[in-house]
């Protein structure tokens, strides 16, 4: 069964936060995304981060979205809220690839 809502009890303050308020991260090290293929619901924000010691960037195929240069520990968000498939490259280093699947559940 889904909830809609999550709860989360800080000692006596009570927040909700919406399940499709989700949050991942992909690391950029080694000339590579990890992980390299990732599926997330609707409203996922997914953020990369660079662990490498060289500069990287996250350019959608169709450039729904595209990052700055990430120097040594930057990173980059970007949250997803249309389901499909979405593929993505290092525009400094074009063999490195990594896509993301977006169902359209929460």
């Amino acid at each position: 069964m889904k909830h809609l809502l999550r709860v989360l009890t800080l000692g006596c303050l009570i927040v909700s936060i919406p399940a499709w308020a989700e949050a991942t991260k992909i690391d950029i090290k080694e000339f590579m995304y990890g992980p390299k293929d990732l599926t997330i619901a609707v409203g996922t924000t997914v953020t990369w981060v660079n662990d490498d010691q060289t500069v990287h960037t996250v350019v959608e195929t169709h450039k729904l979205f595209h990052s700055p240069a990430l120097d040594t520990n930057d990173q980059f968000s970007y949250q997803f809220n249309t389901p499909g498939t979405f593929e993505y490259f290092c525009a400094l280093h074009p063999q490195m690839i990594g896509k993301i699947t977006v169902s359209g559940a929460q």
